[in-house]
Formats: structure tokens, sequence, C-alpha cells
């Protein structure tokens, strides 16, 4: 097949695909109708506007809450100045904004060589990819918090490293799980780094806690400790170990031990990996390490919490995994898993109900580590104006001069301040309610079932 070599061969390409992706999704049970957004909205107003109580605020005919810390409501707490319609609008464009702040972030400097074509390329991928289009149906928040944390990652991998951690704490505020990217910066070595994160943690939940002192004693005694108000963790939707495991106990519970004992292994390849990245100064790669990580161990991990993996797609384009990542991108965008959206029971239903865990696990176990080539993610910079010594001089210098002296590459750096890929291998470590999918807060991509979720679980947007 010949690919487009022309402007225009290449915008009718383009419109053929936003012509597909429009017809797929206003045609398949995709869209949440912006549940999750609706569970915000419907908090902060009643709150604001009715004296109500953050954590009691239930979506009309449901029995879905709020189940964030306190911080996630108080930082919500400009919806109560607009209409619905105006918050929909608002959240749909942080959104997008978000994600083109990932995208740049992870693949910029490549994308630009490509132009327009790349960006509209990256678009329509983007637009299938299940975990993106979940997050922005239901108005969730997981790419704004992506890319709070990919900040500090630019920050560390820019030279920036003095305002690294800010991202990664409010991020923690707002859900818990981002807090693991303080214990990469542990693991790095990066004590002030991880000493900015925490503090911005611990000041963002002091203020919800000054704002909002009763809900906050409430949520942090009581809430934070009944897993039951998250949801139901053998819904299809759970893709982390305990999703795993509640699917092959039901109807028992799973075992925690079990649990536990699954996540300290997880946590320790997390560790081994996460330290050998940083120590060639693979920050990106230590990153995405760690998104895959929080949602394994994560007791709960619905579908659109999956755009955690995308740092480490970025990160298979970069080392040339290309094939493999176009077969798990494709995984991940048929909804495989809603297959066994009624019964998970069997080896396929062990196999295909929990697809997702096993490409998360399977990229936390084999994500290449590279030290040669961070070009891909990193901002074009300016050529020096100093022009640097020919490559033949330093060869001649050498072969002359008779003297022992460094192989031909350091030679090459050091006249040139410039490294290939071959030679940074060899050297080391370089630095709406009323639809019937749309009521379902936990993303299922199928007409709601006779029973998704038991009526007594109150589960988490």
């Amino acid at each position: 097949m010949r690919l487009p070599r022309t402007d225009r061969e290449r915008l009718l390409l383009v419109l053929a695909l936003v012509t597909v992706i429009t017809v797929f999704t206003a045609t398949v049970p995709l869209l949440r109708d912006w549940f999750d957004l609706r569970v915000y909205y419907g908090t902060v107003h009643t709150w604001v506007h009715h004296g109500g109580r953050i954590y009691d605020y239930r979506v009309p005919g449901t029995t879905y809450g709020f189940t964030y810390p306190p911080f996630a409501a108080v930082s919500m707490l400009p919806m109560a100045l607009l209409g619905l319609r105006a918050a929909i609008t608002a959240a749909l464009l942080l959104n997008l904004a978000a994600l083109g702040t990932v995208v740049w972030m992870l693949g910029g400097p490549a994308l630009r060589r490509h132009g327009w074509y790349g960006w509209a390329l990256t678009g329509c991928a983007l637009a299938l990819f299940e975990p993106v289009r979940d997050t922005v149906s239901f108005g969730q928040v997981n790419l704004v918090l992506l890319a709070l944390v990919l900040t500090d990652a630019w920050l560390l991998t820019t030279g920036r490293a003095r305002w690294a951690g800010i991202g990664i704490g409010l991020a923690a505020a707002v859900k818990l799980t981002p807090a693991l990217f303080i214990g990469l910066l542990l693991l790095a070595g990066r004590r002030r780094a991880a000493g900015v994160a925490t503090a911005v943690a611990v000041a963002a939940t002091a203020l919800a806690a000054w704002v909002a002192p009763d809900a906050s004693r409430f949520y942090w005694s009581e809430a934070l400790w009944d897993t039951q108000r998250i949801g139901k963790a053998a819904y299809v939707s759970n893709q982390s170990l305990q999703g795993v495991l509640a699917r092959l106990a039901e109807p028992a519970e799973p075992s925690r031990v079990v649990w536990l004992v699954m996540v300290l292994v997880v946590l320790a390849v997390w560790a081994w990996r996460a330290r050998r990245a940083v120590a060639v100064g693979d920050w990106w790669t230590a990153f995405a390490l760690t998104g895959l990580t929080a949602c394994l161990v994560s007791p709960i991990t619905w579908v659109h919490h999956l755009v955690w993996l995308l740092p480490s797609f970025a990160v298979l384009l970069r080392t040339g995994h290309t094939r493999v990542a176009g077969a798990l991108y494709a995984v991940l965008c048929t909804s495989v898993v809603w297959l066994w959206f009624d019964d998970a029971s069997g080896v396929d239903g062990f196999i295909g109900g929990s697809a997702y865990v096993w490409v998360t696990l399977g990229l936390l176990l084999w994500l290449p580590v590279d030290d040669a080539d961070q070009a891909f993610f990193t901002p074009i910079r300016k050529p020096s104006a100093t022009a640097p010594a020919p490559r033949t001089a330093a060869t001649t210098i050498v072969q002359v001069s008779g003297h022992p002296g460094p192989p031909l590459s350091d030679v090459t750096v050091a006249a040139t301040g410039t490294r290939t890929r071959a030679d940074a291998g060899a050297s080391g470590p370089a630095c709406d309610t009323d639809r019937a999918a749309a009521s379902e807060p936990t993303g299922s991509t199928r007409p709601a079932a006779r029973n998704p979720q038991s009526s007594s679980d109150r589960a988490s947007s």
C-alpha cells in the first residue's frame, strides 16, 4: 500500500479517518454522557449552594457519589459559578488542552518534523484509544493529572529541576495514586523534588481541611478505608491486580494476603527497573514504569485510568519498537475486555477479561530502557553559533600522534560535543443518565447489564 506523498493525499486520508472515527463513536455505545463530570458538578453545587456535604451527594437515581480526597472538591469549586453545559464545555476544553500538553511533552519535536500531518494522525489515533475516549466522554480528570506529573518529568530532563515536584504534589492531592511518583523521586535520589512534591501535597490537603474540615475528617478517618465506596472490585472495568483476583474468587472475597504479596513483587520489579532507568538518565521510561505500576497496584483501576500507559507507548516508538506498540495499541482500542462483561469465569475469562492487566504487566517487565537518544522528547534547540571541529581532524590527530589515547568515539565527543547512538550505548550511563451505557460510571462499552454492579456498592468516578 502506497503511503500518501502529497499534502492533498494526506488531507484526504485524515478526512477519511475523521469520518470513520465519527461514525464509530456515534453508532457504538461508547459515549458516557459526562457521567463523572455530573458527579463532580452535583457535588460542588450541592455543597456551595445548598449547604450539603461533599460525601453525601448522589447522582439522582443512582448510588454514585464523590470519592476523591477533599482537595479535589476544593479544586473544582469554580464549577459552582457555571451551568452544567458550561461546565461540560470547560471540562472538554481542559481535557483537550491536557492531552495536547501530554503529546507535546512525549513527542512534540518528532511530530513537528511531520507538521500538521503528524499531529492529525496522532489525534485520530488517540480518539480511538479506549482510555482516552473514556476519560473525555466521562469528563474525568485523568489526563489533567497525567499532564501535571509529566510536567515534572519534562522539568527534570530540561535542566529545570528546581521546579520539579509541584505537579506530582498537586496530582497526589487530587487522587492518591500519583503519590507513587514521589517514591520514584526518592529512588532517583532527587530528595529536593520529592520534598517539594510532599510539601505541595500536604499543603493542598491542609487547605482542603481548612475549607472543608468535616469532609476532610470523614474522608481520612472513614471513606478512605471503605473500599466498597469505590466500586465492585470484580467488575470487568477494574483492570488491576486486585480486579484479576476478585474475578477469580467471585462470588467470594479475594485474599488480601495474596494481593499484598503480588503488590510487593510488582513494587520490587518497579524499583529495580526504575532505578536502572534513572541511572542512565532515561527519566521518561522511569515515569512510564511508575505509571504502569500505579495502575497495577491500585485496588481499583478502571479502564479510563489507563491513560497512564501513554508514556509507555511513546517509549516504544522512541526505541523503534513500532510493531509492538501497534499491536498493544490495537488491543487497547478494541474494548475486548467487555466481551466478558457478564461472566469472566474460566480460562478465557481469566485471559480476555483481564487483557489490559496483561498488557500493563508485560510493559512493566519488558519496556526498553534507553540512554542513547532522548531527543525524541526534549525540545529542539537552536544550533550553536560556534562550528564544531571536523571529525576527520580529530581522527587524524589520533592516528598521527602515535601516543596512546582514548578511542575514536571519545575524541569525537570531546571535539564535537555530540555522541552517536552506538557511542552512547557503548559508553554507559548518560545522563446524561437516561441512556443505559451513560449511566455506568465504570466505563462499560456495552449497554448496561441487568445488574452491572451491586446496588449496595458505591462506585468511584
